[in-house]
């Protein structure tokens, strides 16, 4: 008797990426609907978008019936995207993310899901940092510099041992997702930090993976000292979160809105925003269990 394979969610977050996302929408859903034996779905979270983007998603609906979307016209940060989107959870048997820009082909993230599939890890990600990596095109001397200190800072508040956490592929049982949703709290560009210490926290397991990776250019994130403040803030913040002096901070709280907003970044989700919701339906729930 043949062995189902798993049903898969992709999720992409989208900003303002009108002029990227298509070739890449096209890329996943072809390679997918070739290579992988079982049930498939993408949905593209647009997050605060104001050029083309979701006429660029309708277009790609129109040709794969893999495809669909969900759309938040109001910002709500890459973090707020994945957190959104990973509500989906319980509609597939493995859920994962990629960048919109490309990064990671087709053929690499499928590899991190047949790890996953095959048992690897409850939680497999790519990283540009191990050995056996292929990166075609790297990123700017600052923005690996920036990269190494932003891990330092990692490891020197979470001591996880992880080479890479923000390389923007990652793949989940759907039982790791649903056992972590209520600790996922960080909007912004510090989110996989928070997903990944919530799951080493819950007992679940991670695996860093070689992948191929190419830098795109047109990045939204720019590495100033703003974006630098704002992550290592969200890093204290999470650090906080699970310290027992947290609850004591309750009034602080109009404070840290205001320094976020101060820096044009999403703020961090509330205890009760961050609460599991039923999730939205798909565009085409049929394609998948």
């Amino acid at each position: 008797m043949a062995i189902t394979a798993p049903s898969l969610l992709l999720l992409i977050p989208a900003y303002n990426e009108e002029g990227r996302i298509a070739p890449v929408l096209q890329a996943y859903a072809e390679h997918f609907i070739r290579h992988y034996p079982g049930k498939f779905q993408l949905v593209v979270v647009l997050n605060g978008c104001r050029d083309n983007t979701i006429g660029v998603v309708r277009a790609a609906e129109q040709r794969y019936l893999c495809i669909s979307h969900l759309n938040f016209p109001a910002p709500i940060g890459k973090g707020g995207a994945l957190i959104e989107g990973l509500k989906l959870a319980p509609l597939a048997d493995l859920i994962g993310y990629v960048d919109a820009d490309g990064a990671t082909p087709p053929s690499a993230f499928l590899e991190l899901v047949e790890a996953c599939r095959n048992g690897v890890a409850d939680c497999v990600i790519a990283s540009r940092w191990v050995e056996g990596s292929q990166i075609n095109v790297a990123q700017t001397t600052d923005r690996r510099r920036a990269s190494r200190l932003f891990h330092a800072f990692v490891e020197g508040f979470f001591w996880m041992g992880i080479q890479d956490t923000q390389c923007g592929a990652k793949v989940m049982r759907r039982a790791a997702v649903e056992g972590v949703q209520r600790q996922l709290r960080l909007a912004d560009l510090a989110f996989d930090v928070n997903l990944l210490y919530s799951l080493r926290r819950a007992g679940f397991s991670i695996r860093e993976m070689p992948t191929v990776w190419t830098d795109q250019s047109g990045s939204k994130v720019a590495f100033n000292f703003r974006t630098s403040l704002n992550m290592l803030l969200s890093l204290v913040r999470l650090r906080l979160l699970y310290s027992p002096i947290y609850p004591w901070l309750h009034p602080l709280r109009p404070l840290e809105a205001w320094i976020y907003r101060s820096l044009n970044a999403p703020p961090p989700l509330t205890q009760e925003q961050a609460q599991v919701v039923e999730p939205p339906p798909l565009n085409r729930p049929s394609e998948l269990p």
